[in-house]
């Protein structure tokens, strides 16, 4: 039986609760990075109100989901497609308690495809609601269109990554601050101390191993990670580290007992990053791992491969020959990609081969990494999530102020 839609909570009222925020974020790493940029609004505001969407990170900070998060955080044209009924619903919803809620300011936290479509239904109902965007869609990777198109629904994009705000210039779209990514925020955790370095040196090396987030990579990569170890293990005597998710631990397992090399398995934060920092290098698939290991300088290979239907879907829509976050970031491919006919089990082992042993392209990538972490301003000392509170309040103050000179 599927959760109920909770009535929307409604606030208190201004002068008790004094800002009142709205947040929907659709997907586990909106909902972290929505945590965070709670704990910063009530460090900065002080008397604050919350409401919205969230998963288990925001609840811990006092919000009350109006729906499972599980429920609306679904990707890719298939699984989409199978729950859209009840997508529709949930949208139609949660619009409702947005306009309902007589909020100061609406913050939609990444997963576009849903967030916006809501968006656009309280902008017709509450033209001076300002709604800020955490986490702007790849309007620079694909459909460009769509900045311009945002323009109508959206007043500011807090963007995680340095060239964004030029590329929604470029494109017309909303004005655009970088903020910076929340990984700086996990900078002392990630980089190594001087013994963790040396354990970097030392045999047997440490391989990170990391499959994805989402079930669908799993599924897709562990196979082919398999024959990446097994031959690894044939020519060379390693440590394979496989950190993964808890709610992927189970399948995680269960494919990694079919591996002749089997990995050192890890379902906890600390002992992912525990793994990073005393690693030689790293097999990863495409995401914001990719940017975890640059920060911690772990030379990487990266892998990518969806389903034949989306591949298609991509090649006809895709504007850049890039896909791993640090390429994106140095506008090089700095580390090599290994992407649907090339993510092989023989090009990813050629690959890590020659981060494990040789000398040449572990210097390039760890030399590309200290040019992108000062690209990101690394140790600037304002957190990104204090950045983004900072505007967020300010665009709510801005807007309370208008309606109180407009009455």
């Amino acid at each position: 039986m599927k959760a109920p839609l909770l009535p929307p909570r409604m606030f208190r009222p201004a002068h008790d609760e004094g800002l009142k925020v709205f947040l929907i974020a659709g997907e586990a790493s909106g909902d972290v990075l929505g945590a965070a940029l709670m704990r910063a609004l009530t460090r900065r505001v002080g008397r604050v109100s919350f409401a919205g969407v969230g998963g288990p990170d925001m609840e811990m900070e006092g919000l009350e989901s109006l729906v499972p998060l599980s429920e609306i955080s679904v990707m890719g044209i298939m699984p989409v497609l199978k729950r859209l009924p009840q997508l529709v619903a949930r949208l139609g919803k949660i619009a409702e308690a947005v306009i309902a809620a007589n909020a100061d300011v609406l913050v939609l936290i990444d997963s576009p495809d849903f967030t916006h479509r809501v968006a656009r239904r309280v902008r017709r109902a509450q033209p001076n609601l300002p709604i800020v965007n955490y986490v702007g869609p790849s309007v620079w990777a694909w459909r460009p269109w769509r900045a311009r198109r945002m323009c109508s629904y959206i007043d500011h994009v807090l963007a995680l990554l340095p060239f964004e705000p030029d590329e929604y210039k470029r494109l017309e779209g909303p004005d655009c601050t970088y903020v910076g990514h929340p990984l700086v925020e996990q900078i002392g955790v990630l980089r190594p101390s001087p013994n963790e370095t040396l354990r970097r040196e030392r045999s047997p090396p440490i391989l990170v191993i990391m499959p994805g987030s989402r079930e669908s990579e799993v599924r897709r990569l562990m196979p082919i990670f398999a024959g990446v170890a097994e031959r690894l293990s044939e020519a060379h005597r390693l440590d394979f580290v496989l950190p993964t998710l808890p709610h992927l631990e189970d399948l995680v397992r269960a494919e990694a007992e079919k591996w002749p090399a089997k990995p050192r398995i890890t379902a906890t934060a600390e002992g992912k990053h525990a793994a990073v920092r005393c690693a030689r290098a790293a097999l990863v698939a495409s995401g914001s791992a990719t940017l975890e290991l640059a920060l911690a300088g772990v030379p990487m290979v990266v892998a990518y491969r969806v389903w034949l239907i989306e591949e298609l879907v991509a090649r006809q829509m895709l504007s850049i020959d890039k896909i791993a976050l640090p390429n994106l970031i140095l506008g090089r491919h700095a580390v090599q990609e290994c992407v649907q006919a090339d993510c092989t089990a023989t090009a990813l082992t050629e690959a890590v081969t020659s981060l494990l042993v040789g000398r040449g392209e572990r210097k390039a990538q760890l030399t590309a990494f200290e040019e992108l972490a000062s690209l990101m301003n690394i140790g600037a000392g304002v957190m990104p999530s204090d950045r983004a509170a900072e505007i967020v309040e300010s665009i709510a103050t801005r807007a309370c102020a208008g309606g109180k000179q407009a009455a």
